[in-house]
């Protein structure tokens, strides 16, 4: 049985799933349509698949092919279901438009290509996925763009052996990637009139010399704490608010700090600095771990042989809760990452068929 990627992938991207943190330009943003619909996609294709709620109205969608016997090893195959905002998209964000030999619309490339050539791969093997060595497990994850809810709820519940969450690698096995520590601070002051600012405390100043502290230890951290296949922690001070008008000392500033860290980089023992050198400041720390699974593991000797290279990336995903956890994670789908979270985002119809038939050839080649 055969199953096309392009029309399936039409079909995902007509489905909104857009993640509801911050602005998703969408009225009902939500996962949840997606993972109905994959579930009966899912049995349709012969597996038993159920929804499991992580956060209200946003469930996972898990599913386990038949196996012909028990005991065998595992191995999941992982996209997310939700796509980041539409807010300021240049083209119709749920058309899946097929033009000039790609397909458009949000989620074509991140992440929802990957999933259709995942999918499409599993329909054709069919009955054949009872035979491979590995037990073989689908999961439409929610939450990935923002907080990776979906990954940390499935890796607490169920294990795994091997992992590989759909990104778009361009068919490149991603084994490594730094973590993500997302530092917000507020800081608060008095106001008074900008003619006369001693009468005041102006938060402004205040967070910025806080932030430039910060950053100034960071730097010194980041240079004895250099990874041998990610390369150096970085950080990028993303967002900044304060003030309210120009004549009036502001009483409040927020910032928004993005740093993406090497394993073992102490994150939280900086931060932890910086609310003992500010103990008025409000400081909110979320961070997402690092992936790293060694290439000597043998999965990579499959994975060359079907076209599938290792190589790092600087962005994160659901591999590293799996990775965490001690499993061996990667990432791995058709697409470029350089079309992900863009105002016309799409896909080469090429590379996404292309991306099912190599998936398809990897996952034949478990049997033995």
């Amino acid at each position: 049985m055969k199953i096309d990627p392009v029309a399936l992938l039409q079909n995902l991207i007509r489905i909104p799933s857009v993640n509801p943190d911050g602005d998703p330009g969408i009225a009902e943003a939500s996962e949840a349509r997606l993972a109905e619909f994959l579930r009966e996609f899912l049995q349709t294709a012969g597996a038993e698949a159920e929804l499991r709620e992580v956060l209200p109205g946003r469930p996972n969608v898990i599913a386990r092919f038949p196996t012909n016997r028990a005991g065998k090893p595992r191995m999941l195959l992982a996209p997310h279901t939700d796509t980041v905002s539409v807010a300021g998209m240049t083209i119709e964000p749920f058309s899946g438009e097929l033009r000039e030999g790609r397909i458009w619309g949000r989620g074509a490339s991140d992440t929802k290509g990957p999933m259709a050539a995942m999918l499409a791969a599993l329909v054709e093997l069919g009955g054949e996925i009872a035979d491979l060595d590995w037990e073989i497990w689908f999961a439409g994850l929610m939450g990935e763009e923002a907080g990776l809810h979906g990954s940390r709820a499935l890796a607490n519940e169920e294990h795994f052996d091997f992992v590989i969450v759909g990104e778009p690698t361009e068919m490149r096995a991603v084994h490594a990637h730094k973590g993500a520590a997302w530092l917000k601070v507020v800081a608060s002051g008095r106001s008074a009139h900008a003619s006369t600012p001693e009468a005041g405390v102006n938060a402004i100043d205040a967070l910025l010399a806080a932030l430039e502290e910060f950053r100034a230890r960071f730097e010194e951290t980041r240079v004895r704490h250099q990874d041998p296949t990610l390369g150096f922690s970085t950080l990028n001070l993303s967002v900044i608010h304060g003030g309210s008008k120009v004549n009036i000392v502001p009483s409040r500033c927020e910032a928004l700090v993005d740093m993406r860290v090497v394993p073992g980089f102490p994150v939280e023992e900086l931060v932890k600095g910086l609310q003992t050198s500010h103990p008025g400041f409000e400081v909110t720390l979320h961070s997402s771990p690092p992936l790293f699974t060694a290439t000597t593991h043998p999965m990579f000797r499959t994975l060359e042989a079907a076209g599938i290279p290792p190589t790092t990336a600087p962005w994160f995903c659901d591999a590293a809760p799996f990775s965490e956890k001690g499993i061996a994670a990667i990432a791995l789908g058709p697409g470029s990452i350089a079309q992900a979270h863009i105002a016309d985002e799409s896909i080469a119809v090429d590379a996404l068929c292309d991306g099912a038939v190599q998936l398809t050839r990897f996952l034949r080649s478990l049997a033995s």
